[in-house]
């Protein structure tokens, strides 16, 4: 295939989108601001797509096992995964918070803060009980979850689909081959939306810088610069060492998919490139099982900078307020953590509600001091929506290794020849297949 000139390549595009945005959004921010729908019409038309995309794939994934226990064990093995390495980030949002400081000599006083920039985020949090959110995973019908698309709601129904499917001898098989002609037309569609993605990240971006000015990331960029520098550690050291580990570079892998971070970085929210990040592992060599599982899962469940974020932002409050922890109040901060992060979405926001709840938890640290950050977390979601895509790709490829699914010299040659996804999609036309995965 010839090779495409430097102005048709996506993630060239985005990059001069998001230029582009932050200088209309600095030089005219009322312009900017007004080009708030051009962000949220991208992410609505992905979001549009996501709930039948990931409802084919885990339906098709489970169903095309065929062993229960099989899908059992590779659940299994994702949860353990996941809640190690979410542990791991909690930790290392406490340990840079604790060295940097980053809330040092602020010293606010909680009672002079508006309390009305953060009722909605308190309120909201004060909803998200365990059992409220146990609760909310169960849909009122079968189709309620594809239609409000809640990705957790689309989990459930997707697995019991599949479960069923894998059940029912023949005609289940032609019911499974059906989900997957409709999963290969759904992630076609997305194909086609996704050159949309530097209008979206132009719209984006300039309405952030437009609504909130370069001068908050000035006024609060410590924590900023802190934050940036406690999820590349966590990217480099912990990622890295695990890449290491199960025999790839995450540098190379942070290559592969830099079209989908860059989306990340223009719109704020993972979601965006959840569909292409399944393309991208499955081209990767990742058995389509395993990805089908893991990768959705992840999007609940391993959210690894949401995690980093939860506990620097709060001793960053705890500092701001000369609030002083003991260690066992930080202990407590990771335990509270541990729970509140788990089923938050990675929309733009979450993670900022998900802080609102453990503060809740933890009387010591005033609430309303959430305000000292409301006008810079925009600045933040980025790298936690970066930071939880890394995590997620990383996560997909031990887990398929670890099962022995992942084909080991596939792997190699995308990290060192990265495919367009464009031309992934050519790869497999409608009813067509990825080439099959060699046990490793």
């Amino acid at each position: 295939m010839a090779k495409q000139p430097w102005y048709r390549i996506l993630y060239i595009q985005v990059l001069i989108a998001i230029a582009i945005g932050v200088t209309v959004g600095y030089f005219y921010p009322d312009a900017g601001k007004a080009l708030k729908p051009l962000g949220d019409g991208f992410i609505a038309l992905i979001k549009m797509m996501i709930a039948p995309a990931i409802f084919c794939t885990v339906v098709h994934g489970i169903a095309s096992i065929g062993d229960m226990s099989k899908v059992g064990r590779i659940g299994g093995k994702t949860l353990l995964y996941f809640e190690t390495v979410s542990t791991l980030a909690l930790l290392i949002g406490l340990l840079v918070g604790h060295f940097l400081q980053p809330g040092a000599g602020f010293n606010i006083d909680p009672s002079t803060l508006d309390a009305k920039s953060v009722a909605s985020y308190v309120s909201r949090a004060k909803e998200e009980s365990f059992i409220t959110h146990l609760m909310g995973i169960i849909p009122t019908s079968y189709f309620d979850s594809l239609a409000k698309g809640d990705l957790l709601q689309v989990l459930l129904v997707a697995i019991l689909s599949g479960f069923a499917i894998s059940h029912m001898g023949k005609p289940g098989e032609k019911i499974a081959e059906g989900v997957d002609l409709a999963g290969k037309m759904f992630f076609r569609i997305i194909g086609m939306i996704v050159q949309l993605a530097p209008i979206g990240a132009f719209g984006a971006m300039a309405f952030t810088i437009g609504s909130f000015g370069l001068g908050a990331l000035v006024n609060l960029g410590y924590l900023i610069f802190t934050f940036y520098l406690a999820s590349l550690l966590f990217v480099l050291l912990v990622l890295g060492g695990i890449a290491r580990a199960f025999g790839f570079s995450i540098l190379r892998f942070i290559g592969y998919i830099k079209d989908e971070l860059l989306i990340v970085l223009g719109t704020s929210s993972s979601e965006t490139v959840l569909p292409r990040m399944i393309t991208k592992m499955e081209a990767l060599g990742a058995s389509k099982p395993v990805v089908g599982l893991v990768i959705p899962t992840g999007y609940s469940f391993n959210l690894d900078g949401t995690n980093i974020y939860m506990t620097l932002a709060t001793l960053f409050l705890a500092q701001a307020t000369n609030t002083h922890l003991t260690f066992g109040q930080m202990a407590a901060v990771l335990g509270v953590a541990m729970l509140t992060s788990k089923g938050a979405s990675g929309v733009t926001g979450a993670g900022f509600v998900t802080l609102a709840a453990t503060l809740s938890i933890i009387p010591d640290i005033p609430i309303t001091a959430l305000a000292i950050i409301v006008g810079i977390d925009k600045f933040m979601s980025e790298c936690r929506a970066l930071t939880n895509l890394i995590g997620n790709g990383v996560a997909t490829i031990v887990i398929s290794r670890w099962e022995g699914e992942l084909d080991r010299h596939q792997l190699h040659e995308a990290l060192l020849h990265p495919i367009d996804f464009g031309e992934e999609m050519e790869r497999r036309p409608l009813g067509g297949e990825l080439p099959e995965k060699s046990a490793a």
